[in-house]
């Protein structure tokens, strides 16, 4: 789907034009440095470590596990493979999440494994001739799992008058933000080289190692009875132990599926505006206006009083933490009485659940778990809502001079997991839903109705900043 200057969906979604493919993969050399990696003491990030058990989890099942971001950007002319190269070994070299990768245990134990000399990462470019989008397609997703290093690689597709570069990374090392920090790292550093400039000073990244030395010091301090440990399990005793559930069916968890994904405008340009005055009116903001509306819809499918949610929050603190690479993100448990209530209170409620609970992004579920052992892991398909604004990051950065008209795209794997994703997405023009599902039947007729609920809640608080109960 296209909403402003981005395109999100899965991997068959991605229509690059096709032409001469290089891939940047790593040396023999640089694997068998990596393979002689000593032992680290810097603790796996929870984040790291629940993709990783989900990814070994999955597979045992005999399932497939949705683990790969990929993003392309295109560029004019011919491609200076010499000015690329240079930018991508000085990418892997410059954040240290790349210098780690993890082995599983038959204890459950997860093992960091990190290089310790930047400079033995070296990838080289590898000539894979004229490709279909097929073909590309194949060897974008390509890369080696979570359990090993390299799980990441990057590419260059050129056509007569353009070329797209695109990078395929496993979500073990990246959240989010690798829109802003790769491509902009990219694009501002392409037009130095190929400019006759020299290499550009960037400012100095952050260590994603500091940041899992950090947590794991934060995460060890809490204890059952700290305030963050007792509200995340009345949230969780609140959905039978656990995460919410996707309010209707959605299959059977435990059959293989791939992703499919569907978008469907919410509301236009005049509606949007509209509808940001009804939050303010109501005393909320735009987030809150969100998550009442899906409460609402929720309500109406099926007659819950009480809305639980989740939605992600990057917890990037520094200026050097928004210039690094790795996963920062948490979750942010809401909660909304919406039995015979108004949009008016329920935005206010859930404006009032995302402020007050919003430092829970930085407690991991799986942290309230071991501290709270009556509670569940997460069930399959739990929801999970994420809210893009063209005045926040990461889209803000796309919509920057430096990245105007590029055709940016941010893609899955087209894998399926066990989390349901669904994209609002806010931009000058209008407002959109995505959602990414499993892709069968009962899931596809269930998106359907869910989307059709969605809709026609926002569109009576547009247009008269109201809701009424029309189930």
């Amino acid at each position: 789907m296209r909403v402003g200057p981005l395109t999100v969906g899965t991997l068959f979604d991605w229509e690059p034009t096709p032409g001469n493919t290089v891939c940047w993969q790593p040396t023999p050399a640089a694997r068998d440095k990596a393979a002689q990696a000593p032992v680290s003491s810097v603790p796996v990030s929870y984040m790291q470590a629940q993709h990783i058990r989900g990814y070994v989890e999955q597979k045992a099942k005999g399932l497939d596990y949705s683990r790969l971001m990929i993003i392309s950007s295109d560029q004019p002319g011919q491609c200076d493979i010499r000015a690329v190269n240079y930018i991508v070994n000085a990418h892997l070299r410059r954040h240290d999440t790349y210098r780690s990768w993890f082995e599983y245990t038959d204890d459950d134990r997860i093992v960091r494994r990190t290089m310790q000399d930047t400079a033995d990462i070296e990838f080289v470019p590898v000539k894979h001739g004229e490709l279909t989008v097929n073909d590309i397609r194949d060897l974008a997703v390509n890369t080696p799992d979570p359990l090993q290093w390299g799980c990441f690689q990057f590419g260059v597709i050129q056509s007569e008058d353009h070329f797209t570069f695109f990078a395929s990374v496993d979500h073990v090392h990246v959240d989010a933000m690798i829109v802003g920090v790769t491509l902009m790292e990219f694009h501002m550093m392409y037009g130095s080289l190929v400019g006759g400039g020299a290499p550009l000073e960037l400012p100095e990244a952050g260590s994603y190692d500091d940041f899992c030395i950090r947590q794991r010091q934060f995460t060890d301090a809490l204890t059952a009875q700290s305030p963050q440990i007792r509200a995340w399990t009345e949230f969780a005793q609140g959905n039978d132990g656990s995460l919410p559930e996707f309010a209707l069916p959605l299959g059977d968890p435990s059959r293989p599926s791939r992703a499919d994904i569907v978008t469907m405008r919410m509301l236009d340009e005049q509606q949007t505006a509209r509808f940001e005055s009804a939050c303010t009116e109501a005393g909320a903001r735009f987030i809150g206006g969100v998550l009442a509306c899906c409460g609402l819809a929720e309500h109406e499918l099926t007659g819950a009083q009480t809305y639980y949610g989740l939605t992600p929050r990057d917890t990037r603190k520094t200026v050097a933490d928004a210039l690094t690479q790795g996963w920062f993100t948490g979750l942010i448990p809401i909660t909304v009485p919406i039995a015979d209530t108004s949009f008016e209170d329920a935005a206010r409620a859930a404006q009032l659940s995302f402020d007050t609970d919003v430092q829970l992004a930085e407690v991991p579920y799986d942290r309230v778990i071991e501290l709270a052992p009556a509670l569940h892991k997460p069930r399959p398909n739990f929801p999970v809502i994420n809210f893009l604004d063209a005045g926040t990051a990461p889209l803000s950065v796309l919509l920057t001079a430096e990245l105007d008209g590029l055709n940016i795209g941010v893609y899955s794997d087209g894998r399926y997991s066990y989390q349901m994703s669904i994209y609002v997405i806010r931009v000058e023009q209008e407002t959109a839903v995505t959602v990414m599902f499993p892709d069968n039947p009962e899931a596809e007729k269930s998106v359907a109705r869910y989307l059709d609920a969605l809709k026609s809640v926002f569109e009576r608080v547009a247009e008269s900043g109201h809701w009424r109960n029309v189930a």
